[in-house]
């Protein structure tokens, strides 16, 4: 555990009280040899080293929020009683088609009137052309107060006024504000629910205004949604607000990423991946593959099978996953991925000092 405490004879660490464990000072090799058992057991694995693309990027704290533009108000287009509500609490989907509430409507049952009289009047004088006018011009009433084609249809085969009407949504999504009751009056304007659409989100991130001048409109970042690590959404940087938010010294970036299912939800927080450096064709490996220990580096090479050598490595740029090898690694050489550092612990307590 303490490679620094060395005996000449058997005993226990006095730092941590373990027996401690004896090696062959006078052994020149550098190489560990394993046992298939042993190599299982410690998780080693390993990889042949190649070129790729390598992007430093600075991880920003971002949120998910609901796209403003897919946030639907829907009011009542005349004034009436609710007398019947489909949709009784917020928190439900509803789909584009489905009926929502019903209202009873004495304004309403008057502009019917009209209209039937209207038409009445233009199947018995056909010719003239104030009759139908007037016609048109009722039907056009009964539509913006939200009478659709088929009602209308409906309603001139009855022929008589149905004041109780059934308004239906226009998009889908999840019901967010309800503000009426069954019963209630309500005012021609008056909100009757908010409907949002989750099937694309807003991502607003927090970015200082040094990093601003490494980003461009329309750029292509990558957001990741923490549980969700495995699966990143691409989005382009749409907006940097123009002014810092208040009591912060951060601007706010903003783009949207897709929701399909609605796996997410609004107030999740999100990380946005803001490129600043990159390398193409360098040799990178999986940073936990080097092993770093003060001012050194080393990797562990694979040759022959189950024989593994430390190698010193000069490393460059750095990412949260990868780090690129500017020296002492080879194409197709067989470098450990996991279990570097175990091998590093094996090697200093047989070896009883650091691998290179």
């Amino acid at each position: 555990m303490h490679p620094q405490v060395v005996q000449n004879a058997p005993g226990t660490c006095p730092i941590c009280a373990m027996d401690l464990v004896p090696f062959d000072k006078n052994s020149t090799s550098t190489s560990l040899q394993l046992m298939d058992s042993q190599v299982k057991l410690a998780n080693i694995t390993t990889a042949a080293a190649g070129a790729g693309m390598l992007t430093q990027t600075r991880s920003l704290n971002a949120r998910l929020m609901p796209d403003p533009q897919r946030t639907g108000i829907i009011s009542a287009r005349i004034a009436g009683r609710i007398d019947k509500l489909h949709v009784r609490e917020t928190g439900v989907r509803i789909k584009k088609g489905q009926a929502l509430y019903a209202v009873y409507s004495e304004e309403l049952a008057t502009l019917q009137s009209e209209y039937l009289l209207a038409a009445a009047q233009t199947r018995k004088f056909p010719e003239d052309a104030r009759f139908k006018q007037i016609a048109e011009g009722a039907e056009l009433k009964l539509e913006r107060y939200g009478q659709s084609k088929n009602a209308i249809g409906k309603l001139l085969q009855e022929g008589k006024p149905q004041p109780l009407v059934t308004f239906y949504a226009e998009q889908d999504g999840l019901v967010t504000e309800l503000s009426v009751t069954e019963g209630q009056y309500i005012a021609e304007g008056g909100t009757v629910l908010q409907v949002e659409d989750y099937s694309r989100l807003w991502v607003e991130a927090d970015i200082y205004p040094s990093e601003a001048e490494l980003l461009k409109t329309g750029q292509t970042l990558q957001v990741i949604v923490p549980g969700w690590e495995n699966e990143p959404r691409n989005m382009q940087a749409e907006f940097v607000y123009p002014a810092l938010q208040t009591g912060r010294q951060t601007l706010q970036l903003r783009g949207s990423i897709s929701n399909p299912d609605a796996r997410w939800q609004p107030g999740m927080a999100a990380t946005v991946l803001l490129p600043v450096a990159s390398r193409s064709e360098t040799m990178q490996l999986p940073i936990d593959a080097v092993i770093r220990d003060g001012a050194t580096a080393h990797i562990w090479i694979e040759k022959p099978k189950n024989t593994f050598t430390p190698r010193k490595v000069k490393t460059g740029l750095e990412t949260n996953r990868s780090i690129e090898i500017t020296e002492g690694l080879r194409d197709g050489e067989k470098v450990v991925i996991t279990g570097a550092y175990l091998l590093y612990s094996e090697f200093v307590l047989k070896r009883g000092k650091q691998p290179v």
